[in-house]
Order: structure tokens, then C-alpha cells, then sequence
């Protein structure tokens, strides 16, 4: 008889420690209990992964982002009607904003349920403004404005001086009565915006950042 064998060991201690050891396998499958397998565990997977996804995608766009979209011709040329918008929500928390960013805020003339508007900084805290001659002014220095293409028809406006914690807005579209903005409502409350337009995101042949 060879060593292999386990020569020595009665035949009846053998059995009762096989059973022995078997014993704890068979309480950890009890425990366990049932399995899912086959097409029960792939959707599950995909369950979970689905449930996952939709968690951060609701954290990122309750704190990081939204899409937002354009109506009216206030923006206009920049942007235009139907529009989708990339919306960072974080600018203000990371920095406080500068003259030329694109904003989307609630109009601060209506109490209730107020509409989201969309327009451009003009001025930050601190700076005076004045509109003469249908140019801007800047802390008395012309502003040259790119993105417009033609010249401020509402008439002068000014001088004012932006307060703490506010910011001028006004949108691109300078015909007459093309935009509601600071003009007509004043400063804007750093609380009433809610974040940057970084980009236009929609439709595909307008993509760009801005």
C-alpha cells in the first residue's frame, strides 16, 4: 500500500470527516440562496447599469450642467430659435463671471414662475455703462461688440454703475425692441443666474463653442 492512500486512518474517522467538511459548504450554499442565471442575470446587469447611469446623470445636471434651449430673437445672430445650449452650472461657484459670457437666468421682472432668459454680460460689478450715439461705453472706453451687426436702436441709456453682486445683460439683437433685457429690468441678482452658455449643441451644423 502506498503513502497516497493515507495508510493508518481507520475506514469509519475517514467518512465522518469528509461529512464534516462537506457541512460548512452546504450551509454557505443555504445562505446564498437562489441564483439568477442565463437572460435573468444579464437584465439585472443591465438594470443596474441603467439605474447607475441615470443617478449621476441626474447629479450632473442638478450641479454640473443642463441643456437649455434658445426662443425668440434676442440672441440673434449669435443664436436662434430651437438652439440647444450646453449650460455649466459651476461657473459661478469656480469664479465669478466676465464681460461677454452668455448667461441663462430668470427674468428678475416676473414673481411668479418666471421665465428663463437667455443674453450677455455686458457689465460686471463695478462697471459703469452708458449707451450714446447707439454705442456701448464701458467705464467710458467704446466697447466694440463682434458678435452684434448693427448698431443700439432703442436709444441712450445711462450712465449706470453695476452694483455688488449683480451684472448687466444684453441681448445680441440691437434692432429696436428685439430684447428684453437690463435695459428694461435693471441688474441682474448673481442668485437668479443659473449658469454659463459654453456651447450650442444642437442642430449638428451650428455646434460651436461660444
Amino acid at each position: 500500500m502506498t503513502e497516497e492512500m493515507g495508510a493508518g486512518i481507520p475506514e469509519g474517522r475517514s467518512r465522518s470527516a469528509s461529512k464534516t467538511q462537506k457541512a460548512p459548504q452546504a450551509q454557505k450554499s443555504r445562505n446564498q440562496g437562489p441564483r439568477l442565471t442565463g437572460w435573468r442575470k444579464e437584465l439585472w446587469d443591465w438594470a443596474k447599469a441603467l439605474i447607475i447611469a441615470a443617478a449621476i446623470v441626474l447629479l450632473l445636471k442638478a450641479f454640473v450642467f443642463q441643456l437649455s434651449t434658445v426662443k425668440k430673437i434676442s440672441m440673434e445672430p449669435t443664436l436662434h430659435e430651437d438652439e440647444w445650449l450646453f449650460v455649466n452650472k459651476i461657473a459661478l461657484r469656480l469664479g465669478s463671471l466676465d464681460r461677454g459670457d452668455v448667461v441663462i437666468f430668470k427674468d428678475p421682472s416676473v414673481g411668479e414662475d418666471p421665465e428663463y432668459l437667455v443674453k450677455r454680460v455686458i457689465g460686471i460689478p463695478g462697471d459703469q455703462l452708458e449707451i450714446r450715439g447707439g454705442e456701448l461705453y464701458v467705464n467710458g472706453t467704446l466697447k466694440v461688440e463682434s458678435y452684434t451687426d448693427v448698431k443700439i436702436e432703442d436709444g441712450d441709456f445711462g450712465p449706470t454703475t453695476v452694483s455688488p453682486g449683480h451684472y448687466f445683460v444684453m441681448g445680441d439683437n440691437r434692432h429696436q425692441h428685439a430684447s428684453k433685457d437690463s435695459r428694461a429690468f435693471k441688474e441682474v441678482p448673481e442668485e437668479l443666474i443659473q449658469g454659463r452658455a459654453d456651447m450650442i449643441v444642437w442642430p449638428i451644423s451650428r455646434i460651436k463653442k461660444l
